[in-house]
């Protein structure tokens, strides 16, 4: 079967064709299934982020290629939903509005079937009571809903998303995992997951891709068989602290070996 999102020999150097070039991504090589949630993590300025940026259509590799569907992406693409590591909403605008806004920037104008749609998100991720309120009004973890709605507004095919929940305290970050896991569970996506957080990404996905130091490329991949739909029991279940350590040890023994 033909994998639906692929990166194949992928390189990516910032600044190529100047004095001073950072080389972020070095032969980058994995696929996605359908549906398939699957979370990078790695050190700090790995190129975590420009893997999301290459398969957004932000960026074209220095070399290699990135597919949908054996199809190669070369601009942005109304398949692919982005959440930002800030919300980023337009603070003029009051909550459904925010969540249109993708329509109205691309045709000028919102249905009444994307307003529909609209209310719907914004009941999907709790906010129901908050569809007149103005960004200011909310909190963090709110506005990062808000964030989540809107990219979903366009029913697109993949979602991507770029350590969304980092500037959240720990307990509502926790929190919108739980939530993202119920979104993902009612409407499936294909979703590539940026973070930091090693429990995090043992605890939202089917795969783990572990990148080296810059210029990053994938030194390991873990399949997380942990039962779905996953809750706060998945954090007890005995193989979760196994996925979590087995994570930290591919991590941070490359990092004292280089240090070394």
């Amino acid at each position: 079967m033909r994998p639906f999102v692929s990166f194949k020999n992928v390189s990516h150097e910032y600044g190529a064709d100047k004095d001073k070039s950072v080389k972020a991504l070095s032969d980058v090589n994995f696929d996605i299934a359908k549906h398939e949630f699957v979370a990078v993590v790695g050190p700090s300025g790995c190129g975590k982020s420009t893997l999301l940026r290459l398969l957004s259509g932000l960026l074209i590799p220095t070399s290699g290629g990135v597919e949908i569907f054996g199809h190669r992406i070369t601009e942005p693409r109304d398949e692919i939903g982005i959440v930002f590591q800030k919300p980023t909403l337009l603070p003029w605008l009051n909550i459904r509005e925010n969540v249109v806004f993708p329509s109205r920037h691309k045709r000028g104008r919102v249905s009444r079937q994307e307003y529909e749609r609209a209310e719907e998100l914004i009941k999907s991720v709790g906010l129901k009571d908050f569809a007149e309120c103005m960004p200011e009004e909310l909190s963090g973890g709110m506005q990062q809903r808000v964030g989540i709605a809107r990219a979903l507004l366009m029913d697109p095919e993949i979602l991507i998303m770029d350590e969304p929940f980092s500037a959240l305290d720990a307990l509502t970050r926790e929190e919108m995992g739980f939530e993202l896991l119920q979104i993902w569970n009612e409407r499936p996506k294909t979703v590539l997951f940026i973070t930091h957080s090693i429990s995090e990404a043992v605890l939202l996905s089917d795969r783990v891709l572990i990148m080296s130091p810059r210029p990053g490329t994938l030194v390991e991949e873990i399949n997380v068989e942990l039962p779905r739909p996953r809750s706060s029991q998945t954090i007890r279940h005995p193989k979760f602290n196994e996925y979590t350590d087995q994570i930290r040890q591919h991590i941070y023994h490359r990092e004292e070996a280089k240090i070394a």
